[in-house]
């Protein structure tokens, strides 16, 4: 473990690691202290811009501001990507308001992926009090009576890419006079458009650019992200455009003392290793607890921290989490100290706009203390002077891992991060592998404009628009003449010597999040009131007639899923048991784009074709885990045709690495679920966006075999990157399974909380013993 000298952050982090038994801390890793390097003004920052700045603190720009400005004000398109509170703001602010205020006909185009980060930024422009540039928020919560002014006079709009897609592009020609002067377009917090979220905004960007290149108009695009890996290429990928990356951060940083902390096992006889009640978390539902629940940890850290008067944010995966964690923790704190519990919040999306800045107000000024939130702090909100973040749970990404610790220490002083590892193979390896952290780059953002299923929706709203002519076609890239002639035959678009036309009165309907299908409405069916919505991918296994749905602390069981009417109905119920469904997977290999033969193991990359079917659900007993009973159920069948990655052995291999007959199905099986949880190491992804297959024997590879395909129609580029990282991806799956001290199988290793089979048949030996004859064999 990396020694540490005496700071308050380490004598904190002393005293938290001694109130238990055991040390929960697997390693410290100090993050030395940064000194800033500044800048002189660049020449044609006007006076008026630099005394409204300097109003604001800005007294000077840091090195790496001041170069990405002059980038973009040069007319070259620019991403500056540098950790938390290194001021990218200014960096596209800054050459996007001097051409306003040198051009009173130019205007700016800002996007966000958030409405929160949108209206962050405008009160940040806002504030400067610039004369003429008029900013504003145009999105879905903007009044119509606004929209026509903000149309016709603002010179600054701030929106989203949902905004763009669904309002301002279809509306091109009521926004044709903005168009037409529009000069920069600015994308902030670009490493969160990834996978199919990030290839459809790829596509509104490319709309985008067409629509102002039919107004004259070649706007300079300004990237802003969190570090990550070869951020120019992703750039370059998502706007279609040659990208100049600047990575050096040169501003100033406290240091941070950063702690992995694994919760501790659970004793055998443990009433709090009985099996939960399902958490959309990321926390394992149905499996055994093997060690305490992530959720408890934090909390009671939070707790710790508060009563020693240290300003806290602690990052929870869910909504659900996030309450959970407030509400543990201030029901620790009352019963120390009547009273305090009140100095603790929850923060999350859901909550009114006034309520989400009186708690930033609170925390800022320091009538809170501590704050359990959902990801909706990483981004964009402008949080200064806390002392410690507490992450339960690795976020998915190195990315956004950093984001969030890099709330700590903003105004420069020392600060504590904190990961609370969860139950899972992945959060297990990183605790244990803290190189895989600190001493690794940032991942690539993944995304795959080629994906035709996200190609062709997006060429028919750009046909929609306007026709398609043939060097559309070139700016929409690879794919796209295949795409159309797919919309020709099905009668979409209709071809004409001037270009391919969009054959019906209404506009395509598009979903650029992907979520598989329109939402499901919940609604409770004695007072007909809407609970809420689930995505419709996800509608079969948690809405299922007899499904035990939770809904803001209230539990409800489901009477009737209505699939064609998108509703499910439900009656207020509190079971002693929860439910769990089970499904049958069948897959089939449509092509090969590329393989690697290794003697008797060879790694594929292709399509496949998964079909899908929730069959029953079990339900069982909250407090023991006991199976009650086994319902069936006939829900209709699903196909997915995705992209796949993988890997098939010879029998003989098998047996010289002495994995028996019998044992394979459980050896691939075990292999399949740790290789799932461990992808997103190497891709930007999290474990519910793949799915996986694992059989003794497939039709078509006519060998042992174990598939990791994604989750959404045409692949989202992850199986990609699994292919490409096959070697360390594999190695580090086989590792977190080694070091695992359980003995045959746990959720640390190889169960899996997704698991149609129940987690039946797992063989962890066997699993290494596989995955040990696939690494002897492939290459490097």
């Amino acid at each position: 473990m990396q020694d540490v000298t005496s700071s308050p952050p380490v004598d904190l982090l002393r005293r938290l690691r001694a109130r238990g038994a055991g040390d929960p801390v697997t390693h410290v890793e100090r993050v030395a202290a940064r000194v800033g390097v500044p800048a002189a003004w660049p020449d044609w920052a006007q006076p008026e811009l630099r005394a409204a700045f300097a109003r604001r603190g800005v007294v000077a720009p840091w090195q790496h501001q001041a170069e990405a400005a002059t980038l973009a004000y040069g007319g070259g398109h620019v991403i500056v990507a540098t950790g938390t509170a290194s001021g990218k703001s200014l960096a596209y602010q800054l050459p996007a308001l001097a051409t306003l205020l040198a051009d009173p006909r130019a205007t700016v185009l800002y996007l966000a992926p958030t409405k929160a980060l949108a209206a962050d930024q405008l009160r940040a422009v806002a504030g400067l009090e610039l004369e003429g540039v008029r900013p504003a928020c145009y999105d879905g919560d903007t009044p119509r009576a606004e929209r026509e002014w903000i149309r016709r006079h603002s010179r600054f709009v701030l929106t989203n890419p949902d905004m763009l897609h669904h309002g301002i592009l279809p509306g091109h020609a009521q926004w044709s006079g903005f168009l037409r002067r529009l000069a920069y377009v600015v994308i902030d917090e670009c490493h969160t458009y990834r996978g199919v979220f990030g290839s459809h905004v790829a596509h509104v960007l490319r709309r985008l650019r067409r629509q102002c290149a039919r107004f004259g108009a070649n706007p300079v695009f300004v990237l802003a992200s969190a570090t990550s890996g070869d951020p120019a290429t992703a750039a370059g990928r998502l706007t279609g455009l040659p990208v100049t990356a600047v990575t050096e951060d040169t501003s100033p940083r406290g240091g941070v003392t950063f702690a992995l902390w694994e919760p501790p096992l659970l004793p055998p006889d443990s009433g709090t290793a009985a099996p939960v009640p399902p958490q959309p978390t990321g926390d394992h539902d149905d499996l055994r607890q093997v060690r305490r629940s992530a959720l408890r940890e934090t909390a009671d850290l939070l707790a710790d921290t508060v009563a020693e008067g240290v300003r806290t944010l602690a990052f929870v995966r869910s909504r659900k989490g996030a309450e959970v964690v407030a509400a543990n923790a201030r029901r620790a704190l009352d019963d120390a100290v009547p009273g305090l519990g009140d100095r603790v919040a929850a923060y999350r999306g859901g909550y009114l706009r006034e309520e989400r800045r009186e708690l930033e107000r609170a925390l800022l000024h320091g009538d809170l203390l501590g704050l359990a939130s959902t990801n909706a702090l990483e981004l964009g909100v402008d949080l200064v002077g806390l002392d410690a973040v507490l992450i339960c749970g690795y976020p998915g990404t190195r990315a956004s891992l950093w984001q969030q610790a890099g709330r700590a220490g903003r105004s420069g002083q020392e600060a504590l991060a904190v990961l609370v590892a969860r139950d899972d193979p992945l959060d297990t390896y990183l605790v244990h592998h803290p190189e895989a952290i600190f001493g690794a780059p940032v991942e690539a953002t993944v995304l795959d404009p080629a994906n035709p299923y996200v190609l062709a929706p997006q060429l028919a709203c750009a046909a929609a628009e306007a026709p398609l002519t043939p060097a559309d076609l070139v700016l929409f890239g690879d794919g796209a003449k295949e795409a159309v002639d797919q919309l020709v035959e099905a009668g979409a678009l209709r071809q004409r010597p001037t270009g391919w036309y969009w054959r019906h009165r209404e506009r395509p309907e598009v979903d650029l999040r992907g979520e598989g299908g329109a939402p499901v409405c919940v609604v409770e069916s004695s007072t007909g009131r809407l609970l809420g919505t689930v995505d419709g991918s996800s509608s079969h296994f948690l809405l299922h007639p007899g499904a035990v749905y939770l809904h803001q602390g209230v539990s409800y069981v489901v009477d009737e899923l209505d699939l064609a009417d998108g509703c499910a109905l439900v009656h207020v119920e509190e079971p002693d048991w929860s439910t769990h469904a089970r499904d049958v997977t069948d897959l089939s290999v449509v092509s090969v784009r590329s393989y690697v033969d290794a003697g008797p193991v060879g790694m594929f990359l292709g399509e496949v074709d998964v079909t899908s079917q929730v069959v029953s659900y079990q339900r069982r007993r909250i407090a023991t885990g006991e199976v009650i009973d086994t319902r069936p159920l006939d829900l209709p069948t699903r196909e997915l045709r995705t992209v796949a990655v993988w890997f098939t052995l010879s029998d003989r291999s098998l047996a010289s690495a002495g994995v028996q007959t019998a044992d394979v199905p459980g050896a691939l099986h075990a292999a399949e679920h740790a290789a799932i949880g461990l992808l997103p190491l190497m891709a930007t992804c999290d474990r519910w966006d793949i799915g996986g297959l694992s059989t003794a024997l497939h039709p078509d590879t006519e060998a042992p075999t174990v598939f990791v395909y994604d989750g959404h129609p045409g692949g989202a580029g992850f199986a990609e990157r699994a292919y490409g990282t096959a070697s360390a991806w594999l190695r580090a799956t086989r590792d977190a399974i080694a070091e695992c001290g359980c003995e045959t199988g746990c959720p640390s290793c190889v169960q899996s909380p997704k698991c149609g089979n129940g987690n039946n048949p797992l063989s962890k030996p066997d699993a290494i013993r596989v995955l040990d004859v696939v690494l002897g064999n492939l290459p490097a």
